[in-house]
């Protein structure tokens, strides 16, 4: 459900609206009316097919080109001092 997508996400309604629209537009994902909501689920089968054609057309077929790009771990926050 929406609400509970937000929540995890830690997104205002408004933007996960405009993601979710965009990407049952692209078909990756399928909305299915339950009463007064609506469930969302990921269609991987295209998902599948996206990153297989992203790999052929962007990677020239080398998947080692499409791997994600390491990046440091974030800095944690110090802990006050008690005194």
């Amino acid at each position: 459900m929406p609400g509970e997508i937000a929540d995890v996400l830690s997104l205002p309604g408004a933007t996960l609206s405009f993601h979710l629209k965009e990407l049952t537009a692209a078909g990756l994902i399928q909305s299915e009316p339950r009463g007064r909501h609506i469930c969302y689920r990921a269609d991987f089968d295209a998902m599948n097919d996206l990153i297989e054609f992203l790999t052929h057309n962007c990677c020239g077929g080398d998947q080692s080109r499409c791997l994600p790009v390491s990046r440091p771990a974030p800095k944690r926050a110090k802990k006050a001092s008690k005194v």
